[in-house]
């Protein structure tokens, strides 16, 4: 028979070890957690991440920062926090919504809390509209009911089938709640090359003008930009619920980048690859990428898209 000393010191063992290993700290450093209410994201370190990494991109930068920092600081916001960003492909559309996603949840785009959906893979059949919309609803529903602070990336919006993202209007209005859960806290983000023409033109409008690009303010952009992608039927928000109810907290405009921008994206991308930085393999590059318009070529017509590509015939 075992000693009751020895019996209570066993049970007093297996409390203390139980209690310790269900520590939220202990347990979320060798289990993905979900952020616990209240706490926030570090404003400096994205401040970092963006000025070093996204480049040309004034506008992104600082509507996004001050958009994230605000919703993340606020301790019971009205709705969640719903972005939506333009501008032709390689922009950095996409790298900065991995940058917040990675600041929301370290582990990014593998995190179980962040959701990316491709219309061409996830709907890509126009008659099967009714099925993707009940099925959107309920993913999202399923993954909010376990982080509230789950993160949702909708990309290639401008191949979206028209009205399937209105599915998701319950969620992004002002509800306290939809059947019991609560929307609030979760953070929607749009991806679309619908609007890129206007942003574009805008941007030359300005350098025509003799204006310097970061002149450009928000208030230049943003108004033509929520009309232009509501009246396009190729925007995947023709004519949608989520702008006519200015459920759209931001229409963020990526500009076209300049010659110096995709040099900033070479030096980045052979830094990356452990490489010593060699201005003529940079210049080299660069002189391969084309330029808009056809006179002034001021602007990459493909961003830095492929900047990656034409470095590797660059290797020696």
């Amino acid at each position: 028979a075992l000693e009751p000393l020895s019996v209570g010191l066993a049970i007093g063992v297996a409390s203390a070890l139980t209690g310790y290993l269900s520590y939220p700290n202990f347990y979320c450093s060798y289990v993905e957690c979900c952020p616990r209410a209240g706490q926030r994201l570090n404003a400096t370190a994205l401040k970092v991440q963006l000025d070093t990494k996204l480049f040309g991109q004034h506008l992104a930068k600082d509507v996004v920062l001050k958009a994230v920092m605000g919703f993340s600081n606020n301790p019971s916001p009205k709705k969640p926090l719903t972005l939506s960003l333009h501008g032709w492909a390689g922009t950095g559309k996409n790298f900065l919504s991995q940058i917040l996603a990675e600041h929301v949840h370290p582990a990014g785009l593998r995190s179980k809390f962040v959701h990316l959906f491709l219309a061409t893979l996830h709907f890509p059949y126009h008659d099967q509209l009714k099925r993707y919309k009940e099925q959107l609803q309920n993913w999202i529903r399923g993954n909010v009911t376990v982080c509230p602070h789950s993160v949702f990336i909708f990309d290639e919006m401008d191949k979206m089938h028209p009205g399937l993202i209105d599915a998701i209007k319950p969620f992004l209005d002002y509800y306290k709640q939809v059947d019991g859960v609560s929307y609030r806290k979760a953070i929607f983000i749009f991806l679309s090359n619908a609007g890129g023409d206007l942003i574009n033109k805008a941007a030359l409008d300005f350098w025509t003008s003799g204006k310097h690009r970061e002149e450009i303010q928000l208030k230049d952009l943003e108004p033509m930009l929520s009309v232009g992608v509501y009246n396009n039927k190729n925007s995947g928000l023709w004519h949608s619920s989520l702008v006519d109810r200015n459920l759209i907290d931001y229409f963020v405009p990526f500009l076209p980048l300049e010659h110096k921008h995709v040099k900033m994206c070479v030096r980045a991308e052979m830094m990356a690859r452990g490489y010593a930085v060699d201005e003529k393999v940079v210049q080299a590059v660069a002189d391969e990428m084309t330029f808009f318009p056809k006179e002034q070529k001021i602007y990459s017509d493909k961003g830095c898209k492929t900047v990656q590509a034409k470095l590797d015939i660059h290797e020696d």
